[in-house]
């Protein structure tokens, strides 16, 4: 029986571009994957063409030579190590949240380990290794490949108040949908760790875990340092001179403070407790940055005044 069309296998057309391709093979390799149909032969043989399906279309060079000479001339140019050389299978699988597994044994068969030009097998740290040239691929998942990683980005004000919010990621078991509680206080590339969230290894059922990394978006009016928080309030030129209050932003909601007189461009004024609030640390300060408000125009009366005020020497 001839063999399958690679673009028959993913069932994309000839023309198909690479995101299409590769939504094409996420799609199957899900269906197919051996972590969801436990000694089901037929589904891993379909799992096995997926595979080298990919690896051809994927690759610009592999699939230019197999669109030039079709399946049969292609075949006798590229060996199955020269399929999968360079095809790195371990990424794609821990975004589709599966361990590489024993994947690659699967595919060349266990009998061909050790052979000349099939995979070579050695032992690092005490744990079998199969080494296809350009990847490693271990025959069991380590607690590092079960574990997930998700980046979440917040409003700012989430953070400052703390927020519960809901995450939605594939695992070999499927969908999931989880909430996470995000403390106050939180900041931009602390993460959380969400313990047996990850995958689960096939071999023993070990569950890795989630690991959440936060990113904090900008504010327009706030800029953080630490746990401290910045803003820059402008203030009228006689309030500067002569003192006097004026109403800033805090994360808890406007605040009137006084201006003590004398006050220079950049000087500060310090809002003790009013800064981010943080669970272990204790809550930050807020400090008003004084910007003096020069105005463009002046009223005959002003200019008046201000000539008064330089004649006696201010």
């Amino acid at each position: 029986m001839a063999k399958k069309e690679y673009y028959e296998i993913l069932n994309v057309p000839k023309t198909a571009s690479e995101e299409e391709i590769k939504k094409a093979y996420r799609k199957l390799a899900l269906k197919y994957h051996p972590d969801r149909n436990p000694g089901n032969k037929q589904a891993e043989e379909q799992f096995k063409e997926i595979n080298e399906a990919y690896a051809v279309l994927s690759d610009k060079e592999k699939r230019k030579q197999y669109d030039t000479y079709g399946m049969s001339g292609f075949q006798q140019r590229y060996s199955q190590e020269d399929i999968y050389r360079g095809f790195n299978i371990g990424d794609l699988f821990k975004d589709l949240g599966f361990g590489t597994g024993d994947i690659f044994s699967m595919i060349f068969g266990r009998q061909q380990a050790g052979q000349e030009g099939g995979p070579r097998q050695g032992a690092r740290g005490g744990r079998r290794v199969q080494d296809f040239g350009d990847f490693v691929t271990r025959e069991r998942t380590t607690q590092g490949e079960l574990d997930l990683n998700y980046e979440l980005e917040i409003p700012f004000m989430d953070a400052m108040r703390g927020a519960e919010k809901v995450l939605n990621f594939a695992t070999q078991r499927g969908n999931e949908e989880i909430k996470v509680k995000i403390p106050k206080g939180i900041n931009t590339g602390q993460k959380l760790r969400l313990g047996g969230k990850g995958s689960v290894d096939p071999y023993t059922g070990r569950t890795g875990d989630l690991y959440v990394t936060v990113k904090v978006a900008e504010h327009p009016v706030f800029r953080r340092e630490g746990n401290d928080l910045y803003v820059t309030q402008e203030v009228k030129m006689t309030d500067a001179f002569l003192g006097g209050s004026v109403e800033v932003p805090t994360i808890d909601g406007p605040k009137q403070i006084k201006i003590p007189a004398g006050m220079r461009t950049r000087s500060r004024v310090r809002l003790k407790g009013l800064g981010v609030p943080d669970m272990k640390q204790g809550r930050g300060d807020e400090y008003v940055e004084v910007a003096i408000d020069v105005p463009k125009r002046l009223t005959d009366k002003q200019k008046s005044l201000l000539e008064d005020a330089r004649r006696e020497g201010l």
